[in-house]
């Protein structure tokens, strides 16, 4: 078994993935990208592999999170498999924990769910998400977290229907469950993951600011539960990691103006290849957006990158960083492969040890 990639100030290295797809990509290309990469990081040590959820987006294929944690736990042999998260508000807790149940029992002690209250959609996938329901979940997202939480347990909770009280179970004989992370860029958030004594995972990867005040935040309102009697906490970085910072920096560009046109509200595209980012400049009014935009992600060769997640871990004081490798691919790249991903992963992980 080998050994978690560890440095002194991260205990841990975690991996996100959105199971991007590029524009040489077909989504079964993708996907078969996404489990070599999964695959890569079982092999270095990496504690935790968490998928995304997105929806309608042509430059992503996270769109449904437990079926891509079976296929990523039925690849892999030992990193923890996880949801980056799932949406609530765009679910039942029930069939949430139903289906999450499931991969616990198929694979024990090896799932996570991270649990989110943002759409991932645009507001008419969002709409069909949720059936015409009304509103953001932002009103129910607390009860709803509540009771994910109660039917993962193997004992499931009791329903009270009028005078009679109704047992549900996610699964009939579950032995173990798995384990339940809040997600959020938020103290709504934060104060939630403290209250209800759930670990709580921070996406510094989008927004950048806030990350020590949320995660003191978090620890200042955590109250000890049966699950966890202290604080846990995992932060997320976008990282890109070449033999040079230089070559880091134009590996990174396709996610970068991924990124600039989900913001700048244009058209969704598939994922650039590098050289075809580098030939079509962006508008020069992009360039003060971009910086602001990609100030907190860690891009550079690896002594580099290493040293600035040891910084950003004991600046913020958290137990593990979880890093999505926002690196494209080149012309000629086989289709179904992300070597520059992989090699980010390998590199961040060696200079790590």
């Amino acid at each position: 078994m080998p050994t978690p990639a560890v440095a002194p100030g991260v205990t841990a290295i975690s991996v996100l993935d959105l199971v991007p797809v590029r524009s040489d990509q077909t989504t079964a290309d993708a996907l078969a990208a996404s489990l070599a990469l999964a695959r890569v990081a079982d092999e270095i040590g990496a504690r935790r592999y968490w998928v995304a959820e997105h929806h309608n987006m042509p430059g992503v294929a996270a769109t449904n999170p437990p079926v891509l944690m079976a296929l990523v736990a039925a690849a892999t042999s030992r990193v923890r498999v996880g949801s980056g998260g799932v949406m609530l508000p765009n679910h039942s807790p029930l069939v949430v924990a139903e289906q999450v149940a499931l991969l616990e029992a198929a694979y024990p002690g090896r799932i996570d769910v991270g649990i989110g209250r943002a759409p991932g959609a645009d507001p008419v996938t969002g709409h069909l998400l949720r059936r015409g329901a009304t509103g953001d979940g932002v009103d129910t997202f607390d009860a709803d977290v509540a009771a994910l939480a109660g039917l993962v347990r193997p004992e499931g909770v009791d329903v009270r229907v009028g005078s009679s009280t109704y047992p549900l179970r996610a699964t009939p004989r579950a032995v173990s469950a798995p384990q339940l992370w809040l997600l959020g860029s938020s103290s709504y958030s934060a104060q939630l993951a403290g209250r209800r004594g759930l670990p709580y995972v921070f996406a510094h990867h989008f927004a950048g600011r806030g990350t020590d005040e949320a995660v003191a935040l978090y620890r200042e309102t955590f109250v000890p539960s049966e699950a966890l009697p202290e604080p846990r906490t995992i932060a997320v970085a976008n990282v890109a990691v070449a033999a040079t910072s230089d070559e880091a920096h134009r590996l990174a560009l396709p996610h970068v103006r991924s990124m600039w046109r989900l913001r700048a509200g244009t058209t969704p595209e598939p994922q650039e290849l590098v050289e075809d980012a580098e030939a079509t400049p962006l508008p020069p009014e992009a360039d003060a957006g971009l910086a602001a935009m990609t100030s907190a992600w860690v891009v550079g060769d690896p002594a580099s990158a290493a040293a600035e997640l040891r910084e950003l871990a004991q600046r913020v004081g958290t137990d593990e960083i979880m890093v999505q490798p926002v690196v494209g691919a080149t012309r000629g790249t086989p289709p179904d492969a992300s070597p520059a991903r992989e090699q980010t992963l390998r590199l961040l992980a060696d200079a790590l040890a």
